[in-house]
């Protein structure tokens, strides 16, 4: 198990968007004495775009000549770098999508790519490093933690869904077991038992020690999830992330029925209020996100016996976060003047959670940018299983062309309406937009929390016209500068 007298930070950088918090961003928060935390979601993606851009400073394959295996290190590199970078108007060479049985070169790409991640994140510093995945996003999910776990990843950060799982199969995959996760197949009753299978030893031979086993943090909206993973010897987590609706990127739905303002976005009441208090008293550590990032948020956290926060927007609008810095500076902008506009989703995300999106012309928040789009699924990331007529599984998504989705795979057309394509969306918030053939250029989509306060603060204080805060200005601004 997991080491008990490990240090708790008080403040947790949150593991955002695809790619936002990346390995210098979570670097540069855990170097300063905080948990940094890298988001895991489509990370076999991000690492072999980055390679084809020809590793700019050559941090993928500083990382890949200290993955375990070289042999395989050898053949992710050779699939996918380019010296010098691809031609600019030349597409991206696309990664396969899941599937319950992905194929070996795509399991070996995404060990592969958490491991790069996580081992830059922890490069020069002895400071805690995390990563959060979408319990959602089922299919990669064991093939990441273990890449994730072979780099000494610290912790373990999971929401968007039930992860009661995880306990367990971070311990089997810290002593190269097998592991079996079971998979949601829409359609698919009790009896069908459909599972993503992942053999350590038979892709990797033999171990003579076992990994270091990270503590693993369940992110929870409700006390009931809490309650229920706490109580359970298999199932109980390291700790939890409380997260309240005012946080970026999915959110939990609201509780009680189905209600919307006038802006189409969900409405929250008091039986979205999670009590604090309650959750501490079950007797692991706690912290509070969404809305909280700040010294007063922290104090009143830690008043009601959290250990600390977690901050994500704060984190996301720095300087060493992965967000394009054109799209920072537009969103700076707008907060500056107090234009920006955030709004809560209700359809935008194929995953059926809430979603977060910032307005920001030229994005697909904008409604001609998002109807000029043509509808395209060449990624996958978020494509769910299903049960066809014939008994097999297919993969289906609602962001993917309404006719695929609804004619020939049986979705409900209705399904479809005002989806986004988040996959390419927040690899393009990125500087990563795949480029078409035609030269249509995928557009950004931006998410963001609803609290701008740090923010504001953070940028009244620029040292210089023009500059960036850092990560550090955070952490100091956030604890008073003391040690985190």
């Amino acid at each position: 198990m997991s080491e008990p007298t490990r240090a708790r930070p008080s403040v947790i950088q949150g593991g955002m968007g695809v790619a936002v918090s990346g390995w210098l961003l979570a670097r540069a928060v855990a170097s300063a004495g905080s948990m940094g935390v890298v988001s895991g979601t489509a990370l076999e993606v991000v690492c072999a775009r980055r390679l084809q851009l020809g590793d700019p400073g050559g941090h993928v394959r500083r990382a890949l000549s200290s993955f375990p295996d070289q042999g395989i290190a050898r053949r992710v590199e050779a699939d996918y770098y380019e010296p010098g970078g691809k031609p600019l108007d030349r597409p991206f060479k696309n990664v396969t999508s899941f599937t319950v049985e992905p194929a070996r070169k795509l399991v070996e790409l995404t060990v592969v790519a958490n491991f790069v991640e996580v081992f830059l994140a922890k490069e020069g510093h002895d400071g805690p490093v995390g990563i959060n995945f979408m319990r959602k996003i089922e299919m990669p999910l064991v093939y990441g933690l273990y890449g994730a776990m072979l780099a000494g990843v610290d912790y373990v950060l999971v929401g968007a869904g039930n992860p009661r799982e995880l306990p367990e199969l971070l311990d089997r995959l810290a002593g190269h077991d097998d592991v079996a996760l079971q998979l949601r197949v829409q359609g698919a009753s009790t009896e069908d038992e459909v599972a993503a299978r992942f053999s350590p030893r038979t892709l990797f031979g033999s171990h003579d020690s076992p990994l270091r086993r990270p503590d693993f943090l369940a992110i929870v909206a409700s006390l009931d999830l809490a309650t229920g993973s706490a109580g359970s010897a298999v199932h109980r987590p390291d700790g939890f992330i409380v997260e309240g609706p005012l946080a970026g990127g999915h959110n939990a739905p609201p509780r009680g029925p189905r209600r919307m303002d006038d802006r189409g976005q969900p409405v929250y009441d008091e039986r979205d209020d999670v009590d604090l208090r309650a959750v501490v008293a079950l007797g692991l550590p706690v912290w509070l996100a969404g809305g909280s990032a700040t010294p007063q948020g922290l104090r009143t956290a830690r008043a009601l016996g959290a250990i600390g926060v977690q901050a994500g927007t704060v984190f996301a609008l720095c300087r060493e976060s992965g967000l394009a810095d054109g799209l920072k500076r537009a969103i700076l902008d707008r907060v500056a003047d107090g234009s920006i506009d955030v709004r809560t989703d209700w359809r935008a995300s194929p995953t059926g959670f809430p979603f977060k999106v910032i307005g920001l012309d030229g994005s697909l928040s904008d409604e001609d940018v998002y109807r000029d789009r043509r509808r395209v699924c060449d990624l996958g990331v978020l494509r769910v299983p299903y049960k066809t007529p014939d008994g097999n599984v297919g993969y289906r998504c609602p962001a993917e062309p309404v006719r695929a989705y609804s004619e020939v795979k049986g979705g409900r057309k209705a399904n479809t309406d005002d989806r986004v394509c988040l996959c390419n969306g927040l690899l393009a918030s990125v500087g990563l937009a795949q480029r078409r053939n035609s030269g249509y250029v995928e557009p950004p989509v931006i998410t963001g929390g609803t609290d701008y306060r740090a923010v504001e603060e953070l940028t009244a204080h620029r040292q210089r016209d023009g500059d960036l805060y850092t990560a550090r200005d955070v952490i100091h601004y956030l604890t008073g500068h003391s040690s985190a």
